[in-house]
């Protein structure tokens, strides 16, 4: 089977050590966790974890089925790329005369489609948001230049079909 990224989606009750858990499980099987995010999700008093590895559906599928074995979690999905819409985020930090002395400075502000966050004497921030290539390709403009602070959010996502989770909670209500 051939590597690729997946999106593990993991929806669970909010309790303390479930992260160190759910990171174990990868630690054990030497895969790396590319992103990590976890948020609150559309239902109410559940959140979601949003991970994404690069390996191959197999190992994703037991991966998914070692962390359902976990009390607290309530229904764990996985999903290719194609099957998602999803963006990063990432603040860059760069000297402030740059923004005015490097006129290239000003065309990857405007080509990148990113903000200026604020501006000082000292410092600029811009802010992107886009897929995980976009920002890398910002990162690398602008490198050159001499980036002060740089960082990314973790993968943030969506299904493009309709996820089947709140029905299932329905369910549980109901009963």
């Amino acid at each position: 089977m051939e590597k690729q990224w997946f999106t593990i989606s993991v929806y669970s009750e909010n309790h303390v050590g479930l992260l160190n858990r759910i990171s174990g499980i990868f630690l054990k099987r030497h895969i790396n966790i590319e992103s990590l995010n976890v948020s609150k999700s559309e239902i109410d008093e559940v959140s979601k974890f949003t991970i994404v590895v690069f390996t191959t559906e197999r190992w994703t599928r037991h991966i998914v089925a070692q962390i359902e074995k976990q009390v607290e979690v309530i229904k764990a999905f996985y999903h290719t790329d194609d099957e998602t819409i999803y963006q990063e985020s990432a603040l860059f930090k760069i000297a402030s005369h740059l923004l005015f002395d490097e006129r290239q400075i000003q065309n990857i502000i405007k080509e990148s489609n990113s903000q200026i966050v604020t501006v000082s004497r000292d410092f600029f921030v811009l802010a992107k948001t886009g897929r995980r290539h976009e920002i890398d390709q910002m990162y690398h403009e602008l490198e050159p230049f001499g980036i002060m602070q740089f960082v990314r959010s973790g993968r943030i996502t969506v299904t493009k079909a309709e996820m089947p989770i709140s029905a299932m909670l329905e369910k549980f209500q109901h009963v």
